[in-house]
């Protein structure tokens, strides 16, 4: 089944939150959140299961699509509905191997080469990235600007993710540039009041002109 993505895809960045996962991602879900992402690059296998499997709950129940970050093991035992992986995780036939058919898989790309190389794999999107400088990685890739975007959208009609140091006021240029979707963690998780941010986000990216392959 084809993935349809929502335009706004928050990521659940465990070091950004100091409330139990599972609260965090309820309060998200409440306030729209249509396509969540789930990433703890410290908790060890057990925890992080323990911690999916409840995000993956509250998800199924909102009609929220899951990914969990890194470890397609872990998306499939916890009834995820997908995995992200990175250039230095399993790629995407062997993630795929891991989570079936049924599930969806995105990439992410730091570079034209990198990009064109998933674009032939089975992932369901590809994302691009950091579109602008990023504080959320230990060591971040060079960024990519939105010129990489302008550039790479024309190479797939796969939905195209854009990351990495997205604010609302940028969100809507990311779109123009040609992604489908933005993912946003520290402007969302780091906000005095996340859910509201979240709202503003989506009606700024509703306002915003449609990518090519919308």
């Amino acid at each position: 089944m084809r993935l349809v993505m929502s335009r706004l895809y928050v990521i659940l960045d465990a070091a950004l939150v100091t409330e139990p996962v599972g609260d965090t991602a309820k309060k998200l879900l409440d306030a729209g959140v249509r396509l969540l992402q789930y990433r703890n690059k410290s908790a060890a296998a057990g925890k992080l299961f323990a911690e999916a499997s409840v995000i993956a709950a509250l998800a199924r129940a909102a009609g929220t699509v899951f990914f969990v970050n890194d470890r397609p093991d872990v998306a499939y035992l916890a009834g995820a509905d997908g995995v992200h992986v990175g250039q230095d995780d399993l790629n995407v036939e062997q993630a795929r191997a891991v989570v079936g058919p049924e599930r969806w898989i995105g990439i992410s790309t730091h570079n034209e080469a990198q990009f064109r190389l998933a674009a032939e794999t089975s992932a369901d999107y590809i994302a691009v990235g950091p579109v602008f400088t990023t504080k959320t990685k230990e060591n971040p890739d060079a960024v990519v600007g939105l010129e990489l975007l302008r550039r790479v959208r024309g190479l797939t009609r796969k939905p195209i993710v854009a990351i990495g140091g997205i604010t609302l006021e940028r969100a809507a240029s990311v779109m123009e540039a040609g992604a489908n979707s933005v993912a946003v963690i520290s402007d969302i998780l780091c906000a005095a009041q996340p859910a509201q941010r979240t709202k503003e986000f989506m009606q700024r990216l509703d306002a915003a002109k449609p990518a090519a392959s919308d």
